[in-house]
């Protein structure tokens, strides 16, 4: 069974509000003065998710221009804003330049807020079978959460927690995400300049929610309110109606969906570590090299989010004597890939326990890629197929093994999807046909039999 296909969204303006407010007390100057705290705040932030989670499909989400459609409902919305910090002002065309350096699909709409545009997209994503994970710590998009829709919340300290249905629930104290929506519009929201209903804090309005279940049900019960309570609620009833509309986010924004636009692809290695380089990133160059390393993508111990369990889980593998190429043929590597080996000292002979290596399972998608672009760039590689038999006629292809280092190798396990498995067989083509690249095996011809 093929794993779900998962999109992450992330919000940008919001990741680099965060990391320039957590660095206020200690700002990160270099050495010619410049604020490059909402820069690092951001990117530790985004090459975080990278490394976590190996994600396959993901976008950075931005606003331009405010939100029109509000500006025409409430002229006074965010109107009570401080001036953008110059910080962050020198920040953005920073993480446009990076961002498009690491080939990380960039999403913006004239005219709209990000909480739209990231809106929009995970609804149309849910409908072509994606789980989506919201990257943004702003509480407004629990309205959006669903059974394919979740909130990846960075917390302080370090780490992320996962939004779904029952965390909405019981954070909100609601029966359907959809109800924050309300939630938002009877409190108000001073960050953005939403009035709400005068006098409603949270308490009061978990309360009223419990009672009369929405903004409009609240409207339609003044009567059983009570004091300066029910005067305030019917005074002000148009005002909590306007404040939900302003609190709702558009799901209708004109933007698309097409996955291969949100596809991860390798970075520009190169670019991004000169744009660190005149930032003065020392440790970021280091985090972005282990994130994007072939290493780091290939790796099979990672933590993944998933939507069978919606909390962080680290799926390392322990070292197994199980054979990836199945009973046909020994495999080249004598197990799944541990990439923290203990290594010891012994006087006995070199074995696998004792000696250095870095034995991995390649990922599909991303890491995939990022295997076959430092494929192509060596001159010598022994490869080994791993099959079902050894007929070559009968055999089927389980995975493929490479190695062109000393203890270091990598195996590709091949779908059991007969077209998935040729695809990936196509990309490997340029590789096999490529004379400049030295190829070493074992029994060479039955490799060459069954990948004809």
């Amino acid at each position: 069974m093929s794993e779900k296909k998962r999109l992450f969204l992330v919000d940008a303006y919001a990741l680099i509000f965060r990391g320039y407010f957590a660095l206020i007390k200690n700002p990160r100057l270099n050495s010619k003065g410049q604020n490059t705290s909402a820069i690092m705040g951001f990117m530790n932030s985004l090459i975080d998710v990278v490394k976590r989670e190996r994600p396959d499909h993901l976008a950075v989400c931005f606003d331009k221009g405010g939100s029109e459609a509000r500006n025409e409902m409430f002229p006074d919305y965010k109107a009570n804003r401080d001036e953008t910090p110059d910080a962050i002002r020198f920040a953005i065309p920073y993480i446009y330049n990076i961002l498009e350096a690491m080939k990380i699909p960039i999403m913006v709409k004239d005219g709209f807020e990000a909480d739209d545009v990231i809106g929009t997209l995970a609804k149309k994503a849910e409908k072509e079978g994606y789980t989506t994970f919201m990257v943004t710590p702003d509480k407004d998009f629990a309205q959006l959460v669903s059974e394919n829709i979740f909130m990846y919340r960075p917390v302080f300290g370090g780490g992320y927690e996962t939004w779904g249905i029952p965390e909405v629930q019981k954070k909100f104290e609601v029966k359907d995400p959809l109800q924050v929506i309300d939630f938002l519009g009877m409190m108000g929201d001073s960050s953005d300049n939403i009035p709400g209903l005068p006098g409603v804090g949270e308490k009061t309005a978990k309360k009223f929610l419990a009672e009369f279940g929405s903004m409009e049900g609240l409207l339609a019960n003044t009567a059983q309110l009570k004091g300066k309570m029910k005067e305030k609620v019917e005074e002000n009833g148009e005002l909590g109606l306007l404040s939900k509309k302003l609190a709702t986010i558009m799901l209708d924004v004109p933007v698309d969906f097409n996955e291969a636009d949100f596809e991860m692809c390798p970075p520009d290695t190169q670019k991004v570590l000169e744009i660190f380089d005149d930032l003065e990133f020392r440790r970021l160059k280091d985090n972005f090299l282990n994130a994007f390393s072939i290493e780091g993508m290939a790796s099979v111990g990672t933590s993944r989010v998933t939507p069978e369990n919606n909390n962080l889980t680290d799926t390392k593998s322990k070292p197994t004597k199980s054979n990836p190429a199945g009973e046909g043929q020994f495999s080249l590597f004598g197990n799944d890939g541990d990439a923290s080996a203990e290594i010891k000292n012994y006087n006995s002979r070199a074995t696998i326990e004792n000696t250095e290596h870095f034995y991995q399972t390649v990922q599909p998608g991303m890491g995939t890629k990022l295997f076959l672009q430092n494929l192509m760039k060596q001159k010598s590689v022994c490869f080994d197929t791993e099959t079902t038999s050894l007929n070559p006629l009968e055999a089927d292809l389980v995975g493929i093994a490479f190695s062109w280092e000393k203890g270091k190798g990598f195996y590709i396990p091949f779908p059991e999807n007969r077209e998935e498995a040729q695809q990936l067989l196509e990309e490997l083509r340029p590789f096999f046909e490529d004379e400049s690249i030295q190829k070493i095996g074992q029994n060479l011809k039955y490799d060459i039999k069954v990948l004809a």
